[in-house]
């Protein structure tokens, strides 16, 4: 049964620490619920007296360990539809309601081991897999027929000092349950054992078996018997004896019987050479296959310590392929003696010796083992002549090797390793982890060994070059690797797995390429990003474990949040968090949504070059509806006339001009102007500048235009509709508004022939809407008698510059045209005013 979404390292771990008292080998069935880390409620350590009421209500995974709750009330998980693995131990628990799990249909696994219960709860839960009721205080094993209901139960733990008896009767409502995995006891000397008691667990395939067998041997053959008949292959035995005990000679005799028993353990006893030695005939004699001795005391109570040379009426091969010592204590200061006949071990593949305190490997008993495929040295003291020991000669031993572990040994010199692992000619795998590892040479690696660990040893970047290009799994966590580079790897050729978890990497080279390799681990680093480039040389890449590096989320994180497949995080999600900026830290980065706005570079040009796009539109729209060609022209032509009336700023009182006024008119007035204006006013002896004879030949039209302008005392403008159609006219306009603010301020002279309402002239001859509300104009009037005062003002408007004497010229024409003088002499005195 597999589990979506939560990896096979994580569960075994979840487990684990869900039933807290079992062994790791004990759980292995996988959960249904997925219990993400939001949904994980740690309560433990937190003196509660009872169960909090203010719950998440979807808690999956609840730990209320070493609190003072005695009671667990009807109410009191009712909200915890969700509940999946609840864990209560060591609270002094004692009373559990009928109706506590009631809501709780989903609980998978229920710890309320080491409590003070004084019977074995009934539950009803109909989906629980695993149930730890161990370390209590009630006085029998027997089980409620509520456990009938436990259709899914697979490991069930029971284990209590009062309870010394197995009844026949007392495992009956689990006849019907899938029950693979058993523990029974609490470290005490069992009184009685009915025979047939584990015969009715017909699905039986591991047991655990927490007591002694002092006193009363015959108790261990008679359960011996019975998971035999279960077809029980593996049996762990903790305590199997206490520290001062006369043990039977018979005490293991029902080993030999046995038919389907394939694992046995010892762990936690206490064994002399002469019981040892006892136990190790018979089980040569069985059909076990892997031997296990886990922390155990060794006293040597025979003059030839463990003697399995002979055993009488025996002459095949025992069956054992694996043994393991891992933590042995002694009880004397001294090294035990061992004598065995290696011919009865001929079949053996692993062996472990772990945590043995062993500083010289026996080369004769070990090294000549014909099958030995794999062989732990752990957790010892062996340097490197400790295992390669001068006396002995090496020369074709090891012949079926393939796997040498040495972690946690005194091993230094890499590369006297590298030269003596040739003579182990089948070896692929060596571990060399958590030694004191020393670069002294160039050593040779022979090609066999393909898979290589020196993780936890002080080496530096500098590793890179003792390695050797056959190898394809490279484990150099904690190394103390500060970069790494493609020069480093290019010499890996045939690297397929890579481990630098711990180290003090910064960053990933973007020309990395090891086209090979298939799984790469750079956790717990100093990584603050990762960007597209680190991984087109790894087109192979299947698995990446990346987790609790720095990361700085912003923009070159974006790609690995929004794109990478995330199906090859082996550690995805809670192992990847926001280091900074501040505002983000401890943010998951699955939680973290990067503006694609704000990160896609392509995405800012093509916004960029739209909005370029509509702005220049828009300006162009605007540029046309308000005539900017036009307006940039003027610009144009007043930046030279500017520049030139630089220089002109004096010229009215130091030079004498050519005209009394240039005319500036529209060619469809030019009637008007011709018959009307020039012959009346060159009649009255004014020089008048008029385009047709007098702009120069040749000369290009502006520069006609500005001369005449500047060469002429005023000028005199000729409005009309046609005027204002006109864009020469308008250029004749601006430059003498031009003149007239920065040389002379009354030397525009304005003629309305038709009437012009300013409102009606277009927003592109702002100017001149201006000047008409502004300025003093003369309309050319219908009435005959009018003209003569027109003509009157406008000769004096070209002859003089003050408003005042025009006025009175103007006023004194008048008097003389029409009425008599004296009739006038008002309006004469208010112009002189």
């Amino acid at each position: 049964m597999g589990l979506p979404g939560c990896s096979v390292a994580f569960l075994c771990l979840l487990l684990l620490k869900a039933v807290g008292t079992l062994a790791e080998d004990d759980v292995r069935e996988p959960l249904a619920c997925t219990m993400p880390r939001k949904a994980q409620v740690d309560l433990s350590y937190r003196h509660l007296a009872q169960v909090p009421p203010t719950l998440p209500r979807d808690a999956q995974y609840l730990d209320l360990s070493h609190n003072n709750i005695s009671q667990l009330r009807g109410a009191d998980l009712d909200a915890l539809t969700d509940l999946c693995v609840l864990k209560i131990t060591h609270n002094g628990l004692r009373v559990i309601s009928p109706a506590a799990f009631q809501q709780n249909r989903k609980l998978q696994v229920l710890n309320i081991s080491f409590n003070a219960l004084m019977t074995i709860p009934d539950l009803t839960l109909p989906s629980l897999l695993i149930l730890d009721v161990s370390e209590n205080l009630y006085e029998s094993y027997r089980l409620g027929k509520a456990f009938e209901s436990l259709q899914n139960l697979f490991f069930l733990a029971l284990g209590s000092p009062r309870a010394d008896t197995i009844k026949s009767s007392d495992f009956i409502p689990l006849n019907r349950t899938p029950l693979k995995k058993l523990q029974l006891g609490s470290g005490t000397e069992m009184e009685k054992y009915e025979n047939g008691s584990f015969s009715n667990l017909l699905q039986l395939q591991e047991v655990t078996l927490k007591m002694t067998f002092c006193r009363r041997p015959e108790l261990f053959r008679a359960m011996l018997r019975d998971l035999d008949s279960t077809k029980t292959m593996s049996v762990k035995l903790v305590k199997f004896l206490p520290d001062i005990c006369n043990v039977s000679a018979t005490l293991s005799d029902g080993l030999r019987d046995l038919r389907y028993l394939r694992n046995l353990t010892f762990q936690s006893t206490w064994f002399n050479s002469s019981v040892l030695s006892e136990i190790a005939r018979n089980i040569i004699q069985s059909p076990i296959q892997d031997l296990s001795f886990l922390n155990i005391t060794y006293a040597q109570d025979t003059s030839d310590g463990i003697n399995i040379q002979t055993i009488p009426g025996f002459n095949r091969t025992a069956n054992v392929k694996a043994i393991t010592f891992d933590t042995i204590h002694h009880y004397q200061y001294n090294f035990p003696f061992v004598s065995i006949n290696k011919t009865l071990f001929s079949k053996m593949t692993y062996l472990r010796f772990s945590g043995t305190g062993m500083s010289i490997v026996p080369c004769d008993v070990i090294s000549n083992s014909p099958s030995l495929e794999v062989l732990d040295l752990s957790n010892n003291l062996l340097r490197d002549r400790g295992l390669w020991w001068s006396s002995c000669s090496f020369t074709d031993k090891f012949p079926s090797l393939k796997g040498l572990f040495l972690r946690n040994n005194k091993f230094e010199d890499l590369q006297f390793i590298a030269d003596h692992v040739h003579n182990m000619t089948a070896l692929d795998s060596l571990d060399l982890s958590t030694n004191t590892i020393k670069l002294t040479g160039q050593g040779v690696w022979p090609a066999h060994l393909t898979s290589l660990s020196l993780s936890d040893n002080s080496l530096g970047d500098e590793v890179f070059h003792h390695l050797s290009p056959h190898i394809r799994t490279l484990n150099l966590s904690k190394t103390g690797i500060t970069d790494l580079t493609q020069a480093a790897l290019s010499q890996l050729t045939s690297l397929r797995q890579l481990f630098l978890s711990s180290n003090v990497i910064k960053t990933l080279p973007q020309d990395l390429f090891a086209p090979k390799l298939e799984e790469l681990h750079v956790d717990m680093n100093a990584i603050i990003s990762l960007n597209p480039q680190m991984f087109e040389g790894l087109p192979g890449l299947k698995k990446l474990k990346a987790g609790h590096n720095p990361f700085a989320c912003n923009c070159d994180l974006y790609w690995f949040v929004t794109s990478f497949n995330k199906t090859l995080l082996l550690d995805w999600p809670y192992d990847y968090t926001c280091f900074s900026p501040p505002n983000l830290a401890g943010v998951l980065l699955s939680q973290y949504q990067p503006s694609r706005v704000h990160c896609d570079p392509w995405i800012q040009v093509a916004i960029s070059l739209v909005i370029t796009l509509t702005a220049m539109a828009a300006l162009g729209v605007v540029f046309y509806a308000c005539d900017g060609a036009w307006y940039l022209k003027m610009l144009w032509v007043w930046l030279r006339v500017k520049r030139r009336g630089y220089q002109q700023r004096n010229r009215m009182g130091q030079e004498a001009f050519s005209y009394h006024a240039f005319i500036s008119y529209s060619q469809e007035d030019s009637m008007w102007v011709e018959t009307q204006l020039v012959p009346t006013l060159e009649g009255a002896g004014l020089a008048l500048c008029v385009h047709k004879r007098d702009f120069v030949p040749g000369e290009w039209i502006l520069n006609n235009i500005i001369n005449c302008v500047e060469g002429s005392y005023k000028t005199l403008f000729v409005l009309s509709q046609n005027f204002i159609q006109s864009e020469w006219c308008n250029y004749e306009l601006f430059f003498a508004q031009h003149r007239a603010l920065s040389v002379h301020q009354d030397s525009l002279v304005f003629v309305l022939l038709e009437p012009i309402p300013a409102d009606s002239i277009p927003r592109k001859y702002l100017k001149l809407r201006n000047l008409l509300r502004l300025q003093t104009y003369l309309e050319w009037p219908e009435e005959e008698c009018k003209r003569q005062v027109f003509w009157a003002s406008l000769k004096a408007m070209l002859r003089t510059g003050g408003g005042s004497v025009v006025l009175r010229d103007v006023a004194q024409e008048i008097a003389y045209l029409c009425d008599p003088l004296e009739a006038n002499e008002p309006l004469i005195q208010k112009a002189e005013e």
